[in-house]
């Protein structure tokens, strides 16, 4: 039997009075760039400067052939003249969702500055090089890992995470290649919404979509 969201006594009644009043900063017009990549720089720059906790964590959103979203929180690893890159298993739910549908979207969220940035766009597989070049720099246990783990597939323990990467510790030793079903994705903007929170819920939302001449700049209302 579902419980009534009347009643009393449940532990949940206070979530609607759960609120933040922003009011740090504003968002104008005349305040942001032509070129939203050299806009995302400005804001990216003050987000490390105010100390964000994990500021290039991000929402990635997908979908199935049939439009069934998902989402989950992954890291932002690069910014290229294309796009917004991170680095997954190409055999994940996510790898093969890309893959099927590459549609897909990104949101951060700055709570520090009162801050979100969305971005929707389409998503191509990074080249080789740059997915060879980052996995390269990452430490030998998080290569390790992209071996170990048959990611989002199903398994009995995680004794089989533990077996697998004592395995591949001793097959690799120091050099552990790239596998061939890990690399990257780049997400290609065609809109980026600049999102400023405001008192009373008028928030800014300066907005970027791309067209034949570059990108129209409009204001959305809150």
């Amino acid at each position: 039997m579902s419980q009534s969201t009347d009643n009393p006594a449940s532990p949940h009644n206070d979530i609607a009075a759960i609120r933040t009043e922003y009011r740090h900063l504003t968002l104008n017009e005349s305040d942001v760039d032509a070129d939203p990549f050299k806009q995302f720089d400005r804001w990216w720059q003050q987000a490390i400067s105010a100390s964000v906790v994990e500021v290039n964590a991000m929402t990635l959103a997908t979908a199935s052939r049939d439009g069934i979203p998902d989402a989950r929180i992954v890291l932002l690893k690069d910014i290229t003249e294309e796009g917004f890159v991170f680095f997954t298993n190409y055999e994940s739910s996510k790898g093969k969702q890309l893959t099927g549908n590459p549609n897909a979207a990104l949101v951060f969220f700055w709570k520090e500055l009162e801050r979100q940035v969305r971005i929707k766009g389409k998503v191509i597989k990074a080249s080789a090089a740059l997915s060879d070049r980052y996995f390269a720099s990452r430490p030998a246990g998080s290569r390790i890992g992209a071996w170990s783990s048959p990611q989002s597939q199903v398994i009995a323990s995680r004794e089989i995470l533990e077996q697998n990467e004592h395995d591949f510790k001793l097959k690799f030793g120091e050099d552990i290649p790239r596998p061939d079903h890990w690399g990257g994705f780049v997400v290609l903007p065609e809109s980026l919404e600049f999102w400023q929170g405001r008192p009373s819920r008028l928030h800014d939302r300066i907005y970027y979509s791309k067209n034949e001449d570059g990108w129209q700049i409009s204001r959305l209302a809150p």
